[in-house]
């Protein structure tokens, strides 16, 4: 054997051992290797928008107005996952969102006050003002569910009607005429210079969410051992724990370390009678609000999917509909239910979409149904259905809005940035069918 021959065949093995390394890591941190590549595009981009950009991109302030701005998107991703899990599909959430924010905007600037004789400031104008947007949500999701399960219009169909439907109506409430401005608590949902919890509440965030990672891990090793499935190692528990916390107390930092302008930090100070000396005007913004509550949608979503019976059948149903009705599944409540949790969902991001604007426009949700769905199947979601992840797609969420904050931090037009999300959707797509056809 030539000198040649021997450092290919030690090459090979080195390389061998490596990739079983890997593969051991893999398999004992039990890590999503989709999840893996997406989070490594994730940072790809950012650091190459970042050098792009002259260092603008990766700075407390973008990456906080990211966040705000991923809140929206985020949530109404997580609804989509359970749709398309289904088999099925909607084009209308964009639409939907902008009526309920036409709604929304005229219960609380305009027939609570005129009609109902609440005076600007209520505490029960915002809240009834979200109540009904919520139930509206609920009642679109209903009527275009029942449509699709139970009058079997497929759900490209119906959706693609609502797309239209919705967006004429919220045209016609008001007539194309833009409400403005909304209630000052309303407002706190969308995020801005109030609209955050501040620095210390937000290192308390940071620290309940890092226990509750702790809690979440030990309690998962318990009941693995209750039912006798395989553990993990325990380095790499305390791995996972490790890397969840550092996450998470990182995010609360970037948000702790942007602060708020200082005229509204004087402003505030003589409204409350507080003496700020010369030199002290740093108050952080913290965590936003819309940011807490895509978490909580997310959680709460988390455990539908994953705890639930009904979130059990959704993928049941996804993975083969005909076994699913057969083992005594009501396929048609549930695709019912999705719809309407959709409708619900829609709701959400169109209180913090109006609140971030202060004012709800005709143009609220234009196209957000794209980027949704690209969100959605970027983060994992499968076309063919029957397998999807809420992280994922909330992580899709937060890389479109990345590719969409960074082309305009870098000057391209607003046509050349609708051509790349397209793109990034069709390549999204393909590498799922790729991923599909090797596993």
């Amino acid at each position: 054997m030539t000198d040649t021959t021997s450092s290919t065949v030690a090459a090979d093995r080195a390389r061998a051992a490596e990739l079983s390394a890997a593969g051991r890591f893999l398999k004992a941190t039990e890590l999503d290797t989709r999840m893996l590549g997406m989070v490594g595009a994730l940072l790809v981009i950012w650091i190459g928008i970042h050098v792009l950009s002259g260092g603008l991109f990766l700075t407390p302030r973008n990456l906080w107005n990211l966040s705000v701005q991923t809140s929206s998107v985020a949530i109404m991703a997580t609804g989509m996952v359970l749709v398309i899990v289904m088999r099925n599909i909607d084009l209308s959430v964009g639409s939907v969102e902008g009526v309920v924010g036409m709604i929304m905007g005229v219960a609380q600037a305009e027939f609570l006050i005129r009609v109902i004789g609440l005076e600007l400031g209520n505490p029960w104008l915002w809240i009834i003002a979200l109540a009904a947007g919520v139930v509206l949500g609920l009642a679109i999701g209903a009527f275009q569910g029942f449509v699709i399960a139970y009058m079997e219009v497929p759900a490209f169909i119906v959706t693609l009607g609502g797309l239209l439907v919705w967006r004429g109506m919220a045209w016609m409430i008001t007539s194309g005429r833009t409400v403005a401005p909304l209630d000052a608590t309303f407002q706190l949902m969308g995020g801005g210079p109030r609209g955050s919890i501040g620095a210390t509440a937000s290192w308390v965030v940071g620290v309940v969410a890092c226990a509750a990672v702790a809690f979440a891990l030990l309690n998962g090793r318990s009941q693995r051992k209750r039912f006798n499935f395989p553990l993990r190692p325990v380095w790499a528990e305390v791995f996972l724990g490790v890397v969840a916390c550092a996450a998470i107390l990182g995010a609360v930092s970037v948000a702790n370390s942007y602060p708020w302008p200082v005229g509204i930090v004087r402003q505030y100070a003589q409204q409350n009678g507080i003496t700020i000396p010369e030199g002290g005007l740093f108050i952080a913004h913290g965590i936003a609000i819309p940011v807490l509550m895509a978490v909580a949608v997310g959680i709460v979503m988390t455990f539908i999917t994953r705890r639930t019976r009904f979130g059990r059948y959704v993928f049941a149903i996804g993975g083969n509909p005909e076994a699913a009705s057969l083992a005594g599944i009501n396929t048609r409540w549930v695709t019912m239910k999705v719809f309407m949790i959709m409708g619900v969902l829609a709701s959400i991001s169109a209180a913090i979409s109006s609140a971030r604007l202060n004012a709800a426009t005709n143009a609220l949700g234009t196209l957000d149904e794209l980027l949704v769905i690209a969100a959605a199947v970027i983060g994992g979601t499968s076309l063919a259905g029957g397998s999807g992840t809420v992280l994922g797609a909330m992580l899709g969420a937060l890389l479109m809005q990345s590719l969409q904050s960074g082309m305009v931090l870098l000057g391209i037009d607003s046509p050349l940035q609708s051509i790349v999300v397209g793109a990034v959707l069709v390549v999204a797509v393909w590498l799922d069918t790729v991923y599909r056809k090797r596993v």
